[in-house]
């Protein structure tokens, strides 16, 4: 099965806190021995807005590791987003919600591997679980 990683993952990888950066590693290498790896364009976009992350830096990292990127997105994709999304502002706003707030990236990594009938690896189970009830998710 192809596992999408979340950003979140990635940048666990790259944390200096060694136990989080090795939990990351783990749960790539399985993911990876249980199929592909891939992620999709936000998740690119989103490890460039890092501090220190250049283009350059990316590809070598995406091509030395082998987690392809999707870079397009199907209408399916953006609708499904739009819709969990949608419904997300919705919850948030009648639960008074004052937590951090989601942005539409977010929605789009979920919708990318729901549709696709990816595995989601991510450090935000719950956040994935309400907005794909259906998905696969793989943790650390």
């Amino acid at each position: 099965m192809i596992t999408a990683v979340d950003t979140n993952i990635i940048i666990a990888l790259w944390d200096s806190d060694p136990v989080l950066s090795s939990a990351s590693q783990e749960a790539l290498d399985r993911a990876l021995a249980q199929g592909g790896l891939v992620v999709c364009a936000p998740v690119f976009a989103e490890l460039l807005a890092a501090p220190g992350r250049t283009e350059v830096f990316l590809n070598a990292f995406f091509a030395e590791t082998g987690i392809g990127i999707e870079w397009n997105l199907a209408e399916e994709i953006w609708r499904a987003a739009g819709r969990s999304f949608q419904k997300y502002a919705a919850r948030r706003k009648k639960q008074g919600d004052s937590g951090p707030r989601r942005i539409l990236a977010d929605f789009v990594i979920g919708a990318h591997a729901s549709e696709q009938g990816y595995r989601l690896l991510t450090l935000d189970e719950r956040l994935y679980r309400a907005a794909f009830p259906g998905i696969v998710i793989a943790g650390i």
